[in-house]
């Protein structure tokens, strides 16, 4: 389906400022959604929103269905009653542009006991209905993930399949069952009223659902049988990608791969189930390496890089044409970037999925390169100057080869000097029909205010801002490009408006 010409912001909830040690729901999200206002943007972009495991990464979740209960605002509960400011306050530590997960950790786990504890004990009949009514709503997966975080907790977070039986009991785990089932209805509750916040504003929230699951996680603990995994739960053949742009090895992600066979014979139930809760959650989504629907790599669990797999055929069509009899239309873009095959292509355009453009590709060869804005063969497509996975623009051009920042110049007409305005400006007057850009780029900043190290499992999902930094950013400028390519979905360009935006220009 074919979306609105419209641009907007790529940043993650964990990157605003907060006192706390990393972001969350609270208000510092609803500045940035004023801040998208004011400069007439319409979109959000995130990275993935479940409980986050093994290096902090959104990409390596313990549920494919839950929310990330870290990302609950204590300002929020304060404001519920079910704190105080004699226990929060103590407790806030400056905002920092690097998260502090393991303050954050500490800190919230304290905050979320006490909070529990007075959520069940002063619990309302309005409440209880509320709470009953969330737990129906999400009866595919609440029950197991609640289970499954318990057990998890109570083995010091092992991998599922190593848990010890004995600390398994109904009686020993269901106070944290029960903690479970409050964070998340929590998580949602604040994660609803954002979000309802910004469609208000006109902004549309774009989600992001990664094609694998994590090994040690709910959907695998309680599904064993839709994953490659042996008796024991052991991982037998696992996800990865050949060596590509970031790594001459290839990157070994290890996440089980899935048995299609077992899902299709189950009409794709647990796949059906996932986008419904994904699209109860965003507007639009990004389907992460949706060329792994198309053919996957597949790697055995024992080898220790990605260099030696093979591509295995998956779903493709099949899956797809399963969602959208269940759920109707379904707006998706699809991440289909790497090695393109003509059939990962004919899937794409089968569905009318937009795929993606990154301007930092576009000045490694010749003017034939597909990321060039004049080689745009649709308008149904998203144009980046990089994701989460690339350094920001500035960090880029200055690690560049001689010959890409030449290009670039020669394209853009400049010295070079504000690359990132150069590239924003031109993913704004492509054809494309969304722009996006990392709000790293917005401000300005370089390679140690990156977020992601494909490849890598440290010091990475740690980058965030302070409020100054986002007040400091050149909003006019970006209202400018928004009129000037008119992507304001709600301010299309006429010629009354012309003049102005004449009066506007920088």
């Amino acid at each position: 389906m074919r979306f609105d010409r419209a641009c907007g912001t790529l940043v993650h909830p964990t990157s605003f400022p907060s006192d706390f040690g990393i972001g969350d729901l609270g208000s510092a999200a609803y500045a940035f959604i004023r801040f998208l206002e004011h400069t007439h943007q319409s979109i959000w972009q995130i990275l993935p929103l479940g409980p986050t495991g093994y290096g902090n990464s959104p990409y390596a979740s313990y549920s494919a269905f839950a929310g990330n209960t870290y990302l609950i605002s204590p300002d929020i509960l304060l404001g519920k009653g079910l704190l105080t400011n004699g226990e929060v306050d103590p407790l806030r530590i400056p905002t920092r542009t690097i998260a502090d997960y393991d303050s954050a950790y500490a800190i919230k786990d304290t905050l979320f006991d006490i909070a529990s504890k007075r959520f069940y004990d002063g619990m309302t009949a309005e409440t209880k209905a509320a709470f009953d009514a969330f737990q129906a709503e999400n009866a595919y997966w609440l029950p197991d993930y609640a289970r499954f975080m318990a057990g998890l907790l109570a083995n010091g977070k092992q991998p599922w399949n190593l848990w010890d039986k004995k600390t398994l009991g109904k009686k020993k785990l269901q106070p944290e069952i029960d903690r479970q089932l409050f964070l998340q209805f929590e998580f949602f509750s604040q994660w609803e009223a954002l979000k309802r916040y910004a469609n208000e504003r006109g902004v549309k929230v774009v989600g992001d659902i990664p094609i694998f699951v994590d090994h040690n996680s709910s959907d695998v603990w309680s599904h064993p049988e839709y994953f490659e995994v042996d008796a024991k739960g052991n991982r037998v053949k696992v996800a990865g990608v050949p060596p590509d742009y970031f790594s001459s090895t290839g990157q070994l992600w290890g996440n089980p791969l899935y048995k299609w066979k077992v899902l299709e014979h189950d009409g794709y139930s647990w796949w059906i189930e996932r986008f419904r809760q994904m699209f109860r959650m965003f507007d639009l989504i990004r389907v992460d390496h949706f060329r792994g629907f198309d053919a996957y790599w597949e790697v055995d669990a024992k080898a220790r890089t990605a260099e030696h797999g093979r591509w295995v055929k998956g779903p493709g069509m099949r899956l797809f044409d399963t969602i959208l009899r269940e759920l109707g239309d379904i707006p998706v873009i699809a991440e289909d970037l790497g090695v393109i095959t003509p059939s990962v292509v004919a899937l794409r355009d089968r569905f009318g999925f937009p795929g993606m453009k990154i301007l930092q590709f576009s000045f490694t060869d010749n003017q034939a390169n597909a990321f060039l804005p004049h080689n745009y063969h649709t308008a149904n497509c998203v144009v980046y100057t990089g994701t989460h996975d690339n350094d920001t623009t500035i960090g880029w051009y200055r690690a560049a080869p001689d010959m890409e920042r030449h290009r670039v110049r020669e394209y853009t007409r400049t010295d070079g000097g504000t690359i990132h305005w150069e590239l924003i400006r031109l993913g704004m007057m492509s054809v494309a029909d969304q722009a996006i850009f990392p709000l790293q780029d917005f401000m300005g900043l370089g390679t140690e205010h990156r977020m992601n190290f494909p490849g890598t499992t440290e010091n990475n999902w740690l980058w965030r801002y302070t409020p100054d930094m986002l007040g400091a950013i050149h909003a006019e400028q970006i209202r400018h490009l928004v009129h000037l390519s008119n992507r304001n979905p709600r301010l299309r360009m006429t010629d009354a408006n012309l003049v102005e935006l004449a009066a506007e220009d920088p």
